[in-house]
């Protein structure tokens, strides 16, 4: 007899609970803020992870947001990769030390087997660097949708 250890899909891989607490997190981050955040997350990643999320940014169409400072935080659940992205305004402003920063914070969550904390520490993260570079304003709209997207690729 052969035992497999069945890895869950993207879609699965969190629960309905740890979705809904992972949106509401984007949202409390958008709060004071025009930058917008999306999580993405996908079965595998084949290759390197950063140009991976590099495609999904452009896929999702976050570069084109008014003031250009989207923020992605990528997943791949099954080879267990992670990418956390900002485009050119957001970039300009807080440098690479801050992504480093946030990447590690995530992964030190990740290491415990809290994949959604992981990921609601790091929007919290940008949620704060997002208000403190690109406070809200009266006319600001939600540009991006604040729901996970998935790829079963």
């Amino acid at each position: 007899m052969t035992t497999q250890t069945i890895t869950p899909s993207a879609r699965t891989f969190f629960s309905a609970e740890e979705k809904d607490d992972i949106k509401m997190a984007i949202q409390n981050a958008e709060l004071n803020t025009s930058g917008e955040i999306r999580v993405h997350i996908e079965n595998t990643c084949e290759g390197d992870v950063m140009d991976r999320a590099s495609y999904v940014f452009g896929k999702l169409k976050m570069h084109q947001t008014k003031l250009r400072n989207g923020v992605l935080i990528y997943l791949a659940v099954q080879n267990r990769k992670f990418a956390i992205i900002g485009d050119a305004g957001i970039n300009a402003v807080v440098g690479n030390d801050f992504w480093s920063k946030a990447k590690q914070s995530m992964l030190i969550h990740f290491r415990e087997n809290q994949f959604s904390q992981g990921l609601i520490e790091a929007i919290t993260l940008a949620g704060e660097q997002l208000k403190k570079h690109f406070p809200y304003q009266t006319d600001d709209v939600n540009e991006l949708p604040d729901d996970i997207s998935f790829d079963d690729k």
